[in-house]
């Protein structure tokens, strides 16, 4: 799913999940994909898009990066990629109790079974993580 670099995408891809694990039936996994998702999307949209929700999106078209979310269904495992034009891989920080940010990675890699990112030649990267199909992750 191709999404605009701005805010507004995390609803979208959050939507689109629900969709397709219904699609697939695999409604079982909606909420913790639903978060991984928001948690990547929300990632590549800050380091990559715009996070100046008061510019209206109208003005914003063709004028911001892309950010695509691939869902793939594997024998026993759901995969989600989110790709960016950032080439700068992630870096899990430690957040304090009064940060506002920082813990999304960490939440990736508690709900996923693995998660990585992978630097393309041709520029930007893929953050991805791996759920279960059938088993609690």
């Amino acid at each position: 799913m191709l999404l605009a670099g701005m805010p507004s995408a995390v609803g979208r891809a959050r939507a689109y999940a629900r969709w397709v694990l219904d699609t697939w039936q695999l409604s079982a996994l909606t909420d913790t994909v639903e978060l991984l998702v928001s948690e990547l999307v929300t990632n590549a949209v800050t380091h990559t898009g715009v996070v100046d929700e008061s510019v209206p999106e109208e003005l914003l078209a063709g004028k911001v990066n892309p950010v695509y979310l691939s869902l793939s269904a594997l024998p026993d495992t759901l995969l989600v990629e989110v790709w960016d034009v950032n080439s700068t891989p992630p870096l899990r920080r430690v957040a304090s109790e009064t940060d506002e940010t920082g813990r999304g990675l960490l939440l990736v890699q508690t709900l996923s079974k693995e998660w990585g990112c992978e630097v393309l030649e041709t520029g930007g990267k893929i953050v991805w993580c791996k759920c279960l199909i059938g088993e609690s992750t």
